[in-house]
């Protein structure tokens, strides 16, 4: 039986155009003169290796990934049906039983590669638990592979670890999110994710930028369900109060619910400042000394030496 390997056996011209060669445009091929498509969807019986790897041609499944500890090309053993989705009978049932506790127990190489898979899957429950995205998750678990090598995780919690992985991505790329939020969804006390991302920071260097106002200010807004108008607003404040150094020395989510507080204000919209300092992960003093602040500059902007726009 003929079988086509490459496209020497394909015509090369169209049937009505047969001095115009055939050009090709993703998966179809067209005659330039008339139009006609002559092929398309063409299956590529050619390898899938690409021609820049030619020292290290492999056939293999999905791409490596950071977030699995044998960097997710390990196999998985089926249990109840076969590859043509029919059930297996008894006799096999028990026999992929015994195989995947085999498979569990030769899965690591030793005790340092099991602590690397707990604090991974726990670095994944937490991107869940705070919906993060995935280029988090991947950032997270790169982190956390860097301090194991360093030698960072020897006695410490793998838990608090793997928070502060988390945080640090969230902080290295301008994710506005707290360490009061990682540490509620985290299995252990805040205090101790703050300790872990400490040392972190401090022994590999992180690019960690300060998180302003004004990053937050979107999501305290959408949570809240306010409106359009009340959001621009709160925006703004949040970009003059960070103008005149109001949020220095402060924590941003306060001067962010304190933006928040005062355009709804402005609004005639209803928000209790105990909803928005809980939102915040910060007390009703600290919103309420933080909108003080913001009045001040408002009746003042000559003082801050800017205009405020209302």
């Amino acid at each position: 039986m003929l079988r086509l390997t490459n496209d020497s056996l394909r015509p090369t011209s169209a049937p009505e155009c047969s001095a115009v060669k055939l050009r090709r445009d993703g998966t179809e091929r067209y005659c330039p003169e008339c139009g006609l498509v002559v092929d398309e969807d063409c299956i590529d019986y050619g390898p899938e290796w690409t021609p820049y790897d030619a020292e290290d041609r492999r056939r293999v499944g999905g791409p490596v990934t950071n977030a699995r500890h044998d960097w997710g090309i390990s196999a998985e053993i089926g249990r109840y049906r076969d590859a043509r989705g029919q059930q297996l009978p008894a006799a096999k049932r028990r026999k992929l039983h015994r195989l995947r506790r085999w498979d569990r127990q030769a899965r690591f190489e030793g005790k340092a590669e099991q602590n690397l898979a707990h604090g991974l899957s726990e670095i994944r429950r937490i991107v869940g638990a705070l919906d993060l995205p995935e280029s988090i998750c991947t950032q997270a678990c790169a982190l956390y592979r860097t301090a194991a090598n360093e030698d960072l995780i020897r006695g410490r919690s793998i838990e608090a670890m793997a928070a502060a992985g988390v945080y640090a991505a969230c902080r290295c790329s301008g994710l506005p999110r707290t360490i009061d939020e990682v540490g509620e969804v985290s299995t252990v006390s805040r205090e101790r994710v703050s300790n872990a991302y400490s040392v972190l920071n401090h022994e590999l260097n992180l690019p960690a930028v300060p998180m302003a106002p004004v990053q937050y200010v979107p999501r305290f807004a959408s949570d809240l369900d306010l409106s359009r108008e009340v959001r621009q607003r709160a925006l703004e404040l949040a970009r003059e109060a960070s103008e005149v150094g109001l949020g220095n020395g402060c924590r941003p989510t306060g001067v962010a619910a304190a933006c928040i507080y005062e355009a709804a204000r402005e609004a005639d919209e209803n928000v209790t400042q105990t909803s928005l300092a809980e939102l915040a992960s910060v007390s009703a003093m600290t919103l309420r000394e933080q909108w003080k602040k913001l009045q001040s500059m408002l009746e003042h902007p000559a003082d801050s030496g800017m205009e405020v726009h209302g």
